[in-house]
């Protein structure tokens, strides 16, 4: 009982331990500015540099622990590198805080496309973690497309009119509640949906 409970901890560390670095390295550094051959790089940037490793760090202690990677993460992964990177090399952060606006949407677009061809893509990306039925897939899904896109405005909304430090808050804070309080409110559906032994047969 301790092995997988243990796993279970180590495995949330790494999924959450990113987020949690990059808060408490903008805490450290947002005051700061660090010149790096001539060129003068504010906190941020700097966090965002370290963030990049951390990330690809984590994801590959993942898929050592767990021998598995779920696509939400590979291509967030992913994306952390492409504005991660663009971010640095232009010394613009504008390109990071854009990062999560670009996955949601994404996502979102994803969901959507398999809606269209009557397919529920949550259900594989989720790996069957919940026995649903058809059909409570396929409700789940389309809530969680919208809500994919009402995450993605809301992202955009607060980068463009808000103060970084408020950006911030809300990328380490606010989101993670936000997706906990989505799945917590799906729990009509989950229950009434649930698929019996005999569905799965």
């Amino acid at each position: 009982m301790s092995k997988p409970a243990g796993k279970s901890t180590l495995k949330f560390a790494l999924e959450m331990g990113p987020i949690v670095a990059f808060f408490a390295g903008y805490i450290l550094l947002r005051d700061k500015t660090f010149t790096i051959g001539g060129t003068e790089y504010d906190g941020f940037i700097m966090v965002t540099a370290g963030f990049i490793p951390v990330m690809l760090i984590s994801t590959w202690l993942l898929w050592k622990l767990t021998g598995h990677v779920s696509k939400m993460q590979i291509v967030t992964a992913v994306l952390v590198v492409i504005f991660g990177g663009l971010t640095v090399w232009l010394n613009d952060e504008r390109f990071f805080k854009m990062k999560p606006t670009m996955i949601y949407a994404l996502f979102a677009g994803a969901l959507g496309w398999g809606l269209m061809r009557g397919k529920s893509y949550l259900s594989y990306v989720l790996d069957g973690a919940m026995p649903l039925t058809p059909e409570g897939w396929t409700i789940l899904t389309r809530r969680m497309m919208y809500f994919f896109v009402a995450l993605a405005i809301a992202n955009e909304a607060i980068w463009r009119t808000m103060s970084t430090d408020m950006w911030v808050n809300f990328k380490t804070f606010g989101l993670p509640i936000a997706i906990f309080a989505f799945f917590m409110t799906q729990g009509g559906v989950i229950q009434k949906h649930a698929a019996q032994p005999d569905d799965q047969a």
